[in-house]
């Protein structure tokens, strides 16, 4: 069985990016990333591997004019 694909935190629910990574620096290279772009990360540690979780919430609606 693979990971779980969510996992919520604090009432929120967030989606794994479908990534194993191996290295805690490779992890925190990719949330940084993450956060650049204004994503929310948590990072669930399992078997020695990291998962990294995101969701991001729409602060502004973009209002397309066809």
């Amino acid at each position: 069985m693979g990971p779980n694909l969510t996992t919520t935190s604090k009432g929120q629910k967030f989606m794994w990016d479908g990534r194993v990574v191996d290295t805690r620096e490779e992890c925190l290279r990719v949330v940084e990333e993450y956060q650049r772009d204004r994503f929310e990360v948590q990072v669930v540690e399992q078997d020695g591997k990291f998962l990294i979780y995101t969701r991001r919430v729409v602060r502004e609606p973009v209002i397309s004019s066809t």
